[in-house]
C-alpha cells in the first residue's frame, strides 16, 4: 500500500516518466512497466495509480495541457495591451517546458495517436480552440473579428508546424526563432487588414 500523501509526488513523477519515455522512443510502443522503471516505481504502483497505459497518457497529455494553460494565464495576466497578449500566446508556447525535445516528441506522439483515440483527439481540439480563441480575441482588438478569426488560424498552424519542424532537427533550442517567424507572420497580416498596433 503506498504511503499517504505520496500519490501526488508519485503521479507526477510517473507523468515525467511518460513525457521523456515516450520522447525518447518517438511513439507510443512503450509499456507501463517501462515508464514505471523510468520513473523509479514499480510497474504495479503505475497500474494502481492508472490503471492502464492509455490512462496514464490521457494524464498526461492532461498535465501538459494543464502546465500549458497555467503558463498562458500568468503570461496574460501580465500582458495589458492587446499586442502583447498576441506575443504571450506565441511565447508560451514556445517556452523552456513546452518546447523541450522530449516534450515536442510527446505531442507530436499525442498528434498520431489521435487517429485511432477520441478522447486524445477530443484534448488536442481543447489546445486548438482554446489557442485559436486567446489569439482571436487579441487580434479581435486590433482588426475586424474576421481578419482576427483568419489571422489566429494561421498563427495556430504555424505554431504547430514549428513543432513538427522542430522534432525533425537534430540542432539546439530554436524557440527565439520559432516566436519570430509567428510574431512577423501576425505582423505582417495585421498590417494587410489595415490594423493599428
Amino acid at each position: 500500500m503506498p504511503k499517504l500523501g505520496m500519490e501526488p509526488l508519485r503521479k507526477r513523477e510517473l507523468i515525467d516518466a511518460a513525457i521523456r519515455t515516450i520522447g525518447q522512443r518517438g511513439s507510443l510502443d512503450v509499456t507501463v512497466a517501462e515508464i514505471a522503471h523510468e520513473a523509479g516505481v514499480s510497474a504495479a504502483l503505475a497500474h494502481h495509480y492508472f490503471g492502464g497505459k492509455e490512462q496514464l497518457i490521457l494524464a498526461t497529455m492532461r498535465h501538459l495541457l494543464k502546465e500549458l494553460g497555467n503558463d498562458l494565464r500568468n503570461a496574460l495576466h501580465k500582458a495589458p495591451t492587446a499586442a502583447e497578449r498576441v506575443a504571450a500566446v506565441i511565447a508560451v508556447n514556445f517556452s523552456a517546458s513546452q518546447f523541450a525535445p522530449e516534450t515536442v516528441a510527446a505531442w507530436l506522439t499525442f498528434y498520431v495517436h489521435a487517429q485511432k483515440s477520441d478522447e486524445t483527439r477530443r484534448l488536442l481540439r481543447i489546445y486548438a480552440r482554446r489557442t485559436h480563441s486567446n489569439l482571436a480575441y487579441a487580434l479581435g482588438q486590433m482588426t475586424d473579428r474576421a481578419a482576427a478569426a483568419q489571422i489566429a488560424e494561421g498563427a495556430g498552424a504555424m505554431i504547430d508546424g514549428l513543432y513538427i519542424r522542430h522534432a525533425l532537427r537534430n540542432g539546439a533550442h530554436e524557440a527565439a526563432s520559432a516566436i519570430a517567424l509567428v510574431e512577423d507572420y501576425v505582423n505582417i497580416k495585421l498590417a494587410a487588414a489595415g490594423a493599428l498596433q
